[in-house]
């Protein structure tokens, strides 16, 4: 969280604010990906929004803008522009 909030990057996490170095904080938010703990503590969270009547999900709205589309599999090499004119090259 600090990282998000903050906006820094993990080498300039505070230890001593933190109580663990910055590769600590590192290994552990990804061990707890690898483990699924983030979809769980979503759900737990809503679970806790919806009993204590918190959770209005009149005004929401789902973005899956963020999320990769596999569908189609996946494309290693480059992506062919939808531009109608290539740009020109800025280097």
């Amino acid at each position: 969280m600090y990282v998000l909030r903050k906006g820094v990057s993990w080498a300039d996490v505070p230890s001593e604010r933190i109580g663990c170095s910055a590769v600590t904080c590192w290994r552990r938010l990804r061990d707890w990906a690898e483990a699924g703990v983030w979809p769980r503590l979503h759900e737990a969270l809503l679970v806790e929004l919806r009993r204590v009547g918190l959770l209005d999900m009149d005004d929401c709205a789902i973005d899956g803008s963020h999320v990769r589309a596999l569908k189609g599999g996946r494309t290693l090499g480059l992506r062919r522009s939808t531009a109608a004119v290539p740009a020109a090259s800025t280097m």
